[in-house]
């Protein structure tokens, strides 16, 4: 049966348009991230670009907001539509959670409780060590100036200030110890910086500082910026490990319909690719086969969890930095 010349010209039509690709999607995501997490997401960011393009077709920007943790947990609590927060301690996730925004259960969504990284608290001294800094004591002798960020508005200088007091406990002393040596510590404080960031311009940009204490990742960016003849890095005979947890903001995610991309740009954070770009960055992977290539850049150290000490964070958190705990008992004195 012969086809009518409209019937022909139909089906030639049709098969033109079935062959023309569809559109790609325009996509957005907002990531609400802490501030010395900069370096990493500008090259992060570009990798899962190409790979959601693979995958999906769609072209993706990434947006990112950068501050200390803990200021950031409260701008997404407050109303910043933040698709997903990558943050640098649990607490600031579980704050956000408080306000209905994220589920309770988002630490159970990704491998090792939602935190793709690790990182811990060290101290970068001026080349030469001249102060002849070891370890956390070192910091409360007198004449030794500390650039900590505030504990209270970053988890930066919380952890910091963690590991300093863990440090006494995990070697057999008391809590009235511990509080001794991070209360002379902070004595030593001449700048309290809101961020792990601004902590870093004070000491390497404004030379202002004996000690700068800080996550490690940050080290190895002082170092690459700044040129690793002016530092040393200490690391201290013990200190903290800071586990670096992410999760969407289910609330976001569904309003704007990003949920599936959202997840799957937290879920590559665990890729080969992804731990490798950490792990040249000064993040400890959690992929063994980067971890164990990166040895000797991110050696073994002796590291207790904020569970061992404090029974949690969010217990820290109201015991030390809630207004009137322990940090602003000593402190506020100063």
């Amino acid at each position: 049966m012969k086809l009518s010349r409209f019937a022909s010209l139909f089906l030639l039509a049709s098969a033109a348009l079935l062959s023309v690709p569809a559109s790609s999607a325009e996509v957005q995501i907002l990531n609400a991230s802490y501030d010395v997490s900069r370096e990493f997401y500008k090259q992060y960011n570009p990798l899962f670009v190409a790979h959601w393009k693979q995958q999906s077709g769609d072209d993706l920007t990434v947006n990112q907001s950068h501050g200390g943790s803990s200021k950031q947990s409260r701008a997404v609590a407050d109303g910043l539509e933040a698709d997903v927060v990558t943050m640098n301690q649990s607490i600031d996730i579980d704050k956000i959670a408080a306000k209905g925004l994220i589920h309770a259960d988002w630490d159970k969504r990704f491998a090792y409780h939602s935190a793709p990284f690790t990182s811990t608290s060290v101290i970068l001294v001026r080349k030469g060590n001249p102060k002849g800094i070891k370890d956390w004591r070192d910091l409360a002798k007198p004449g030794v100036a500390v650039i900590i960020a505030n504990p209270k508005t970053s988890g930066n200088g919380r952890y910091a200030y963690l590991a300093a007091w863990g440090s006494v406990i995990k070697s057999g002393g008391t809590p009235e110890q511990a509080r001794a040596l991070v209360s002379k510590i902070f004595a030593n404080v001449p700048i309290l910086e809101t961020g792990g960031r601004g902590a870093t311009t004070t000491f390497v940009q404004r030379d202002i500082g004996d000690v700068l204490v800080t996550f490690e990742n940050e080290v190895g960016l002082i170092k690459n910026e700044y040129g690793a003849d002016k530092f040393d890095l200490v690391y201290p005979k013990i200190s903290v490990a800071a586990d670096l947890p992410v999760s969407v903001v289910d609330t976001v995610v569904d309003k704007r319909g990003t949920r599936k991309v959202a997840e799957a740009y937290l879920q590559h954070l665990y890729s080969p690719q992804a731990q490798e770009i950490g792990a040249q960055l000064g993040l400890r992977p959690r992929d063994a086969k980067v971890a164990k290539k990166y040895a000797k850049t991110l050696p073994r150290l002796k590291l207790f969890t904020v569970a061992e000490v404090f029974g949690s964070l969010t217990q820290a958190q109201a015991e030390h930095f809630n207004d009137g705990g322990v940090f602003d008992q000593f402190y506020n004195k100063k």
